[in-house]
This record gives structure tokens, C-alpha cells and sequence, in this order.
């Protein structure tokens, strides 16, 4: 099982999103930043790692919760992190091009169908755990 995080930092209403340009099964898509926790490193350390290779912003996370990815024979265990707190520079990397986006157009984009349920937990104080089953990229079961 593949264990990551993933990063929505948040600044007047816009989230910092990603359109990854890595050819992979997220590639076209919008998320948040972030990516696979190292071995040895917590979900906390990897979160900060990853944003700030990623954007080249530094970060004070905060868990927001767990989301189970089931697809096929592939599954992923992906700690969620919400940020508000950030110094530093924004930068681009080589994952792809970073645009912050209001919270109202979110829905527009494309993004794996699960993303945006999880999104909407994010504005809860309540810390959360689900699983979102797909089947290739059509979103088939929320628990």
C-alpha cells in the first residue's frame, strides 16, 4: 500500500493547487501538493518536505484527516493536511504549475472525482477518515 500526503494551503479564500504535469494517473489533474512519505519520515515531516519542494513554501500543517484510495489491485493511505500558515517564496517545480484558485471554482476543474468530497470535509473543524473506491477513474463508492 502506498502511503502519501496531500497539502491544501489556503489564503483568502483560494486554495494553492497543482496541475500535474507528471506522466502519471494524476497528470491533467488539479490537487493539492504533496506525494509519498519517505521510510523513517511521519506524515507531518513528509507533509512539510513535500510543499516545500513542491512550491518552495514552508508550512505549518495541520491533520485534517484520512482518505483510503481503492482502485483495482492499487491502494493508497493518504494523510490529509490543511495549511495557513506559510513564509517563503512561491516557486515552480518540475510536478507542474501551481495556480491558486478560489474555493467557488474548485468544481470546475478537473480533478479525480473523490477530490472534491474530501475538499468540502476541509472546511469542518472535524477531523475525518474515508475510502473512495474507484473503477479506472469513475468514482464508484464513498464510505
Amino acid at each position: 500500500m502506498k502511503k502519501t500526503v496531500l497539502i491544501y494551503i489556503e489564503n483568502e479564500n483560494k486554495y494553492l493547487l497543482i496541475l500535474k504535469q507528471k506522466k502519471d494517473m494524476n497528470q491533467n489533474k488539479y490537487s493539492g501538493v504533496g506525494g509519498k512519505i519517505e521510510p523513517g519520515e511521519t506524515a507531518y515531516e513528509a507533509a512539510v518536505r513535500e510543499t516545500k519542494e513542491e512550491t518552495g513554501l514552508t508550512i505549518k500543517p495541520i491533520f485534517k484527516g484520512i482518505v483510503h484510495f481503492h482502485q483495482g489491485a492499487y491502494e493508497e493511505h493518504m494523510t490529509l493536511f490543511k495549511a495557513y500558515e506559510f513564509e517563503g517564496k512561491l516557486q515552480a517545480s518540475d510536478e507542474g504549475d501551481l495556480f491558486w484558485i478560489d474555493k467557488n471554482e474548485l468544481k470546475k476543474l478537473p480533478m479525480w472525482e473523490g477530490d472534491y468530497y474530501f475538499i468540502e470535509k476541509l472546511e469542518n473543524e472535524d477531523i475525518f477518515e474515508m475510502h473512495l473506491y474507484y473503477e479506472g477513474e469513475k468514482l464508484i463508492k464513498i464510505e
